[in-house]
């Protein structure tokens, strides 16, 4: 439910199934409304589907042959973690984000078990860490999605690269610590001739990078400035698989990424490595003498990427299979020390339930006393 809706949406008229999907769905082209919006859309060919948004608090009663699909919140008390404990559905599948942080994913380990499966939206680097981390007991459930966008969304921008020696750096995304933007100013540090610009929000400055603030970029103003960089840089250490490398592939940047982001094991998603800014600094630098037929082919191979692997329709297919599946396995095996480890992580996160649940009752309070206009 987008802001404004009044409750759940119901659409499509099969009657092969209903999906209650919970997952914001609004118009917004950027996740994660396009997650929503695209895959209910392509749900609706085969189900019919009923829209809930993740902060949704109403307790959805199943049906006989019903299937809760959808983005836990870290409130207890909101829609998908309310109803999944109810018998009777046909199948439970979990989808959101996943990444090594504890700080952020924890909180799912008790919704896990009420699951048939995990649906991960995750890129190759964390699907290979998870069999040896504190969250392996989860591999049995998990299946690894990866991202997707709308390629008219993010129209090419770029077709030619500066000359070498004055190729640009754009990094775009917040300040928050998943993001390791103190690593971005150290690598920027030790390039003082090299232009690098950030693009986004936060409370505080990235030092040594050019802060060009919000912008939206569906406008001509925003595409044109970000038309002037040839390199998306991200050095995130804690990412699922960034919608923005995704679509600055699309506008013809070279996306440049520690593997921690999610992508690694692709050669045209080029990776730095994590907290290491010398060696670092020395690949952005030999970038600069890489010829530019080089990077044009580079960017050929990434948009045949979009168009054949990061789509929506794969993305739809790979949820289809799961709703379609009989596969519901147990958990794996985890002993009291790893349960110990999660409980506390979950109670000490953000997203647990003492400091979420004050942050959603301060906002409730808010709503109350002033209403949004």
């Amino acid at each position: 439910m987008s802001a404004g809706d009044s409750g759940p949406r119901t659409t499509g008229g099969s009657e092969v199934g209903t999906v209650h999907l919970v997952y914001p769905h609004g118009p917004m082209t950027a996740t994660p409304d396009a997650i929503g919006r695209n895959l209910g859309q392509r749900l609706e060919t085969r189900y019919r589907v009923v829209y809930h948004d993740w902060t949704d608090r109403d307790e959805i009663r199943p049906k006989p042959g019903d299937i809760l699909l959808g983005h836990p919140h870290p409130a207890r008390d909101t829609v998908f973690r309310r109803s999944s404990r109810l018998r009777g559905w046909r199948r439970v599948l979990m989808l959101s984000p996943f990444n090594g942080d504890p700080k952020q994913v924890a909180f799912l380990d008790s919704i896990i078990r009420r699951c048939d499966l995990y649906l991960a939206i995750t890129g190759p680097y964390w699907l290979k860490w998870l069999g040896s981390s504190t969250f392996s007991h989860w591999a049995p459930k998990v299946v690894g999605l990866d991202l997707a966008i709308s390629r008219q969304d993010f129209p090419v921008l770029r077709q030619r690269f500066n000359e070498p020696g004055s190729r640009r750096f754009v990094y775009i995304g917040h300040t928050g610590w998943t993001k390791n933007t103190p690593y971005l100013s150290e690598i920027a540090k030790r390039l003082p001739d090299l232009d690098f610009a950030w693009i986004g929000p936060g409370d505080r400055p990235i030092e040594n990078v050019r802060a060009l603030g919000r912008q939206d970029f569906r406008t001509q103003a925003s595409r044109d400035l970000v038309s002037g960089f040839d390199f998306l840089l991200m050095v995130s250490r804690f990412d699922s698989n960034p919608t923005t490398v995704l679509e600055a592939m699309s506008w013809g940047l070279i996306p440049i990424c520690t593997p921690q982001c999610g992508y690694d094991d692709t050669p045209t998603i080029l990776n730095v490595p994590l907290n290491d800014a010398e060696t670092a600094a020395r690949l952005l630098l030999d970038l600069q003498t890489v010829p530019s037929s080089d990077l044009l082919e580079m960017q050929r191979r990434n948009w045949d990427l979009l168009d054949t692997h990061y789509t929506w329709d794969r993305f739809a297919a790979q949820v289809i299979d799961a709703i379609e599946s009989p596969l519901s396995p147990p958990l794996g095996r985890e002993g009291p020390v790893r349960r110990a480890r999660l409980v506390s992580s979950e109670w000490a996160s953000p997203m647990g339930p003492v400091r979420s649940g004050t942050a959603d009752a301060i906002r409730r309070l808010r709503h109350k006393v002033r209403p949004p206009t």
